[in-house]
């Protein structure tokens, strides 16, 4: 819907005001995963990423990723059955959000961007944990229904 209320005019979208945050790097990729088990065994033997966090009660493994990290979440879990029947690699996806890790995180000033946009969080900022520990989180989507996650400091 906002693509429609705005045009474009010299690179940017004319109406839009500059987001009240500065963009400095993925915090965190989250993949769904029909066998838990064998994907951290993968990410650990094949990538070298070793597990930073476990959340068995969710179904859920942080793996460390140099600055950031890759969050795998059993689709048998508690998170995972959140998500609807696991993606069969010919058909669907797999990716359950994408976190961008922000400054400042400024939750009010974040909501009212995003309200000028027409776009209304999930629900209030959560405290999360991420690439730098927990912090706090605030959720949305994209216009195709991507779920985007902004993180600020831990």
């Amino acid at each position: 819907m906002w693509r429609r209320l705005c045009r474009p005019v010299g690179g940017r979208i004319a109406g839009m005001k500059t987001p009240p945050f500065a963009i400095e790097r993925i915090d965190h990729l989250v993949f769904r995963v029909r066998d838990l088990a064998a994907s951290v065994s993968f990410y650990e033997t094949v990538l070298g990423c070793s597990v930073a966090r476990r959340r068995d009660d969710l179904g859920l493994v942080h793996l460390r990723t140099g600055a950031s990290m890759i969050d795998l979440i059993s689709v048998d879990g508690k998170l995972g059955r959140a998500g609807g029947e696991a993606a069969r690699p010919d058909t669907g996806r797999n990716v359950d959000h994408l976190c961008l890790r922000i400054e400042p995180f400024d939750e009010a000033a974040i909501v009212a961007h995003l309200a000028a946009h027409g776009i209304a969080p999930r629900g209030p900022a959560s405290n999360n944990f991420g690439a730098e520990g927990d912090g706090p989180s605030l959720y949305f989507s994209d216009p195709d229904g991507n779920v985007i996650e902004l993180k600020g400091a831990a």
